[in-house]
């Protein structure tokens, strides 16, 4: 809840700035914290399947020595 609260002071904070009355960034800040508390773990885990898969790849070359193969 407080990782909300943050996004959205960040959000209103911007608002401000052109004159608005902050509302608007408000909840758009409240939006991209949602998205990003989303997104994280699913980009956290490609990253990590990735690398297993590269790895994997690049011992069953050195195993193998065949490059085709592991296509």
């Amino acid at each position: 809840m407080v990782d909300n609260i943050v996004g959205m002071a960040i959000g209103a904070a911007i608002d401000r700035q052109d004159g608005d009355s902050g509302i608007g960034g408000a909840i758009g800040g409240y939006i991209a914290q949602e998205i990003i508390e989303v997104v994280t773990p699913l980009v956290i885990t490609f990253a990590i399947g990735w690398g297993v898969q590269y790895l994997a790849r690049r011992a069953f070359r050195a195993v193998t020595g065949e490059e085709a193969a592991a296509r």
